[in-house]
């Protein structure tokens, strides 16, 4: 959100998916992003930044799946992106 001119929000929301899975969102205020690059975004060594590695979103899917979740992302209601991630609760053992 460094180059957005306008008032910068960043939104956390956690949730519970039925019994089963736990919810968590991250919502900025942001420029967004193309729908061509969110199909893109999780891709190793694609990056939308100029100094970026393009390594950090698909090493974050690799670990959140490897704990049976997912991560995604997609275009904010009103402005900005929203990244998820879902992963399985399990109950504590005694």
């Amino acid at each position: 959100m460094g180059d957005v001119e306008r008032s910068r929000l960043l939104t956390i929301i956690s949730t519970t998916e039925g019994s089963e899975n736990v919810r968590v969102e991250v919502r900025d205020t942001g420029t967004g992003l193309k729908p061509d690059k969110i199909a893109r975004l999780f891709e190793p060594f694609y990056t939308t930044k100029a100094d970026g590695l393009g390594i950090g979103l698909s090493i974050s899917r690799t670990i959140v799946e490897a704990h049976g979740g997912h991560l995604g992302a997609g275009p904010t209601a009103s402005i900005g992106t929203t990244f998820w991630l879902m992963l399985p609760v399990h109950e504590s053992l005694p």
